[in-house]
């Protein structure tokens, strides 16, 4: 077996393998060509903090927002005292979220030196197909993040043993069920809190913590069991 990893993909036309695994990220260039549309995402915008006054190397804070999101602040670097504080917002409203990570830090009296800014989209959620003729998606491409947390590195490492079990086992076909069986559950508490998030923001953002509140004790429950 000849396994290639990080190719530069510029066209589907250009592929060729037995089996693929697109792991590119959100909006993948694949399914754009396919012209799949993606299912629910978020943007989200973040900083690299150096000497940041914030700075603690045991404690992961989120702050959520009435938005429809929230924010975070994250250790990263106990050498140069480094933060990444970011700013994350469920669907597309044309917020400037620049501005309202400026606003937060301020707030939170966060200091610290920008040395490094980064940010896109964020896929909420299963984003199908997950299986595309001999192609395999992972990662944001397929699993996206959990709608509810924004939890993605855990979820893509999950879909990637997935595929590369799949794979090695001649059962390529299998990967789709699994991945469903997998996520869906979660999912759908997912989906309940973005569909709601939005109707609530019609009426009023201050509601969208009393859902928050309500599907934080269905993933307790569902955890328990």
């Amino acid at each position: 077996m000849i396994i290639q990893t990080n190719d530069k993909i510029k066209s589907i036309k250009e592929l060729d393998a037995d089996v693929l695994v697109d792991a590119s990220g959100c909006p993948s260039m694949v399914k754009r060509e396919l012209n799949f549309k993606l299912g629910y995402t978020g943007k989200t915008y973040q900083e690299t903090l150096e000497n940041a006054n914030c700075f603690s190397c045991d404690t992961l804070r989120i702050i959520f927002s009435r938005y429809g999101g929230y924010f975070w602040v994250f250790p990263r670097n106990p050498e140069e005292k480094e933060v990444n504080v970011g700013v994350g917002v469920f669907g597309d409203f044309g917020y400037n979220l620049r501005e309202m990570l400026r606003v937060f830090k301020e707030e939170q009296h966060i200091t610290g030196t920008i040395n490094y800014v980064s940010g896109g989209l964020i896929p909420l959620g299963l984003q199908r197909p997950f299986l595309y003729r001999n192609i395999l998606f992972v990662g944001d491409t397929g699993a996206g993040a959990f709608p509810f947390s924004g939890q993605g590195i855990y979820r893509a490492l999950m879909s990637g043993d997935i595929a590369g079990r799949c794979i090695a086992q001649n059962r390529i076909k299998k990967y789709p069920s699994i991945i469903r069986k997998e996520f869906t559950q979660w999912d759908v508490i997912g989906s309940t809190f973005i569909k709601m998030n939005l109707i609530f923001r019609r009426i009023n953002p201050g509601l969208f913590y009393h859902l928050l509140n309500f599907l934080a004790r269905q993933e307790f429950k569902l955890l328990a069991h």
